[in-house]
């Protein structure tokens, strides 16, 4: 219960401060890419059932018939204006709805594509007992996942043998040791790494005519 009435009442308070700057953004997937500004993925909510999952789109018009459910930095589904939203997670802010709903938590394994969710094992199985959520363990281990997955010849496949075993563990870590306080401290945690890993980041890129080599060198560190 507590759980929940956190969830509904930073949800609330963020979709009504973020109003009119996700407008903003809304307005400008429309006028830089052909397409609604929303995607509306199909996705396993708790104990498997469907929902869709809202996220800004950041990709072109029926890029999951293209390609596969993985997505890699350089992947050329994804919109100029894709990619800034995609760097600072931007394109996720419309799950706020979603948790309002009830649909997801703000705490909680990423939710997957039902394909995925068919070859989970009994074990595996476990992640669908909790709502899923806007971050958890395996977001914070894993906010680079587009980067890993760059220069792959099948990044779906690279998913799985680079990310998903992880991705599971830290999942069902999440599952069986779950608390209020460990909600709190992966909410702080997401937090400072967009802090640290972007927003920081983007401020120490140099100016003036350098190698994009020197410039990524920076945003590594």
């Amino acid at each position: 219960m507590i759980k929940r009435c956190t969830d509904v009442a930073i949800s609330a308070a963020g979709l009504l401060t973020l109003a009119p700057f996700m407008s903003l953004i809304a307005l400008l997937v429309k006028l830089t890419s052909q397409g609604p500004a929303l995607y509306a993925g199909v996705r396993a909510g708790q104990f498997g059932k469907p929902f869709r999952l809202l996220k800004f789109r950041t990709m072109v018009v029926n890029a999951e018939r293209i390609g596969g459910p993985s997505t890699s930095d350089d992947d050329p589904r994804v919109t100029p204006m894709g990619r800034f939203l995609r760097k600072y997670k931007l394109d996720e802010l419309p799950q706020l709805i979603n948790v309002l709903s009830g649909e997801m938590s703000l705490v909680g394994p990423r939710p997957e594509v039902l394909s995925e969710v068919a070859l989970y094992t009994p074990e595996e199985r476990q992640l669908l007992t909790v709502k899923p959520g806007v971050t958890d363990w395996a977001s914070l281990h894993f906010h680079n996942e587009g980067e890993i997955l760059k220069g792959a010849t099948d990044p779906h496949r690279a998913y799985r043998e680079l990310i998903r075993p992880e991705k599971i563990r830290l999942g069902l870590k999440y599952v069986r040791s779950r608390s209020l306080s460990v909600d709190i401290e992966i909410l702080l945690m997401t937090i400072r790494t967009l802090f640290d890993t972007r927003i920081r980041a983007s401020a120490a890129l140099p100016s003036g005519n350098k190698s994009e080599d020197k410039r990524e060198c920076v945003a590594r560190k």
